[in-house]
């Protein structure tokens, strides 16, 4: 109980202590020589920020519920005991393929490819890190086996809203369907864990709500690390790549 009160708190200090914070795109990314945009405070929008907050707080108050467990009992034998997909294992990744899919054909984004690539880590990182924290100290068993005491929060959740957010903060501003899009996958993940008997409805609650926040987190102090060895470099090329296994990137230098 200790530990739900704690997040919430958590949760709602970040709330109040972020601004939103969006950039006036100025440039393409091409992978040619580009600047950082400067930061252009905007208003906050409430909606925007009790978003993550609710979710995570709707995920604490759901977890163990009557009302989560029926849900999940009724979802499996509306798909079947037997029913199972992989695809989630790969959603997670798709709002990062959109991300340098774009820049590799000129979308205006926010940062350079290297500020996108380190916010996307550092978001990864502190997300992952909450999560596996959380997940050690609550023990809650997954639905569809007792003896695993990791369902809360849904990792792979986490990890795809964190990089559908990382996303939206990039082209909002330029491309609001391309930024939404992220989204999607990130519910089609939070959603086929439910349908592969992996986790209850509370624990992808709360990992959307994760994920969201510590990107939000890492963008509005993404001041206070300006390094970018590539800033001024031309002929640069950065894209992922995925072989069916395992997610990769690709880097090439033109001289």
């Amino acid at each position: 109980m200790r530990i739900y009160i704690s997040l919430l708190l958590i949760c709602f200090s970040i709330n109040y202590a972020i601004a939103q914070l969006i950039e006036t795109p100025k440039t393409l990314v091409q992978y040619k020589k580009s600047k950082k945009t400067e930061f252009i405070p905007k208003k906050n929008s409430f909606v925007k920020r009790i978003l993550p907050i609710t979710l995570i707080g709707s995920g604490i108050l759901l977890s163990t519920s009557d009302f989560e467990k029926s849900l999940q009992k009724d979802l499996r034998n509306t798909v079947g005991n037997d029913f199972y997909l992989k695809v989630d294992d790969y959603t997670r990744y798709a709002p990062i393929v959109q991300m340098y899919g774009a820049d590799l054909f000129g979308v205006q984004s926010k940062n350079h490819w290297f500020d996108q690539t380190k916010n996307l880590l550092l978001s990864s990182i502190l997300t992952s890190a909450v999560t596996t924290i959380l997940k050690k100290e609550v023990d809650k068993e997954r639905p569809g086996d007792a003896t695993q005491l990791n369902s809360f929060p849904s990792g792979h959740t986490s990890m795809a809203f964190a990089s559908a957010s990382v996303l939206y903060e990039e082209f909002i501003d330029s491309s609001p369907l391309l930024a939404y899009s992220g989204y999607f996958f990130a519910v089609s993940t939070a959603s086929l864990r439910m349908i592969n008997n992996k986790h209850y409805l509370s624990d992808v609650l709360v990992g959307a709500g994760i994920g969201i926040l510590s990107t939000k987190l890492v963008y509005y102090f993404d001041n206070l690390i300006p390094w970018n060895p590539f800033i001024k470099a031309e002929g640069i090329a950065f894209a992922p790549q995925f072989d069916g296994e395992s997610l990769g990137f690709y880097f090439s230098k033109s001289f």
